[in-house]
This record gives structure tokens, sequence and C-alpha cells, in this order.
């Protein structure tokens, strides 16, 4: 009897700690993108550029082919190819952006 009880401890202990595994590593990549959110945010008006971002933001083609672009992707929890490949790549360069700063 003690030892199904001990078993069944660690068992739940086991399972409390890959949840805790899997929301800190959820928070990482979460933090990887925050952090190039904040990077390009800030960047896109480095002076080196703004002339032509401002200039891309009032360019209608450029725009229209943006839009489609963006309906390519999904915010949902969907295991799409595209989608999955566009967060890797956010969380990659996100990560190096963390590790550089």
């Amino acid at each position: 009897m003690k030892f199904i009880f001990a078993l069944l401890l660690s068992c739940t202990a086991l399972s409390f700690s890959s949840a805790a595994y899997a929301q800190t590593a959820a928070q990482t990549d979460a933090k990887y993108i925050a952090t190039l959110a904040a990077v390009m945010n800030y960047k896109i008006n480095d002076e080196k550029i703004a002339d032509d971002i401002k200039s891309l933001r009032e360019n209608e083609r450029f725009n229209k082919r943006l839009q489609k672009k963006m309906e390519r992707l999904s915010n949902s929890q969907s295991r799409d190819a595209i989608n999955r490949k566009v967060m890797d790549i956010l969380e990659k360069t996100g990560k190096e952006l963390d590790n550089l700063l």
C-alpha cells in the first residue's frame, strides 16, 4: 500500500514538473518574441531607414502584397507548416537579439 501511494505521489510530482517545464519553455519563447517586437519597434524609427519605411507605408502596391502575405498567417493553435516555420524564425531571431543585448 505504501509503495502504491509513493508511486502515485511521484507520478503526480512528475506531471507537475512536466507542466512547469512546458510553461517555462512557452514563457521563454514569448520572451524572445517580445524582445524581437521591442527591438523592431525601436529600430523602425532608425534615421537610416525612416524615410524608406514612410515611403513603403504610403505605397499602395506594397501594402496590397503585404496584406496578402499576412492573410496566410494565423494566430490560432493550428499546426500549419507556414505558421510553425514563421514562429521558429521569430523565436530564433528574438533569442539571438536577447543574447546580443
